[in-house]
């Protein structure tokens, strides 16, 4: 074997010696990186708790505003999701005064965007004012039978139609929409179009 090759053997063991420690003194320096944190869950109580700051807009999503005014203990404009009921409305006004009129207004019916509810006292004489606009037309949306047939021209089976295409469909959108309703034209709709709103 030459002797040439044999003299360089101790120093390549040497140098790759030298390489390692280096490499080994590099790693030690370093360190693992930090976990990245867990995204953030909002618990109930949580989002409870920001509503009371007035911060609850990177939580709650306000799809629509009513005001609610009258016999609840903090009237006001709210901002709730849509297809929220009466009921959970007045919950958030602070719930219903002693002199509240609880049979004046269906607790059970959807809240419209920019629809006022007024809670009257008994006794009080409100008229339609108790369904929500102070308008004297008939909310084709929320209105019962009885309601209904106030209507000029729609009687007590015309009503029940009314109600059933409502059930069946969802609420009204326009109140050209009545027209969908069986056995009501455009002859009728013109007569009852300025009694009507949704």
């Amino acid at each position: 074997m030459d002797l040439k090759f044999l003299s360089f053997i101790p120093l390549c063991i040497v140098l790759c010696g030298c390489s390692r420690a280096g490499a080994d003194a590099a790693y030690e320096g370093l360190t693992l990186c930090e976990a990245e944190p867990e995204a953030q869950e909002y618990t109930a109580s949580d989002i409870g708790d920001a509503r009371e700051e007035g911060i609850s807009d990177n939580i709650i999503s306000n799809d629509i505003y009513v005001y609610i005014c009258g016999q609840v203990y903090t009237p006001g404009v709210y901002g709730i999701e849509k297809g929220a009921r009466i009921y959970q409305l007045i919950e958030l006004a602070g719930g219903l005064r002693d002199e509240a009129d609880i049979n004046s207004i269906n607790q059970a019916a959807e809240c419209s965007d920019g629809e006022m509810i007024y809670i009257p006292a008994v006794g009080e004489d409100t008229g339609h004012e108790a369904y929500g606009t102070g308008d004297a037309r008939i909310n084709i949306n929320t209105a019962d039978a009885g309601e209904l047939q106030e209507i000029n021209g729609i009687g007590s089976s015309r009503a029940q139609d009314i109600i059933s295409y409502r059930e069946n469909n969802g609420k009204f959108t326009s109140v050209e929409d009545i027209m969908k309703v069986p056995g009501i034209k455009q002859g009728m709709y013109d007569k009852i179009k300025d009694q009507i709103r949704v």
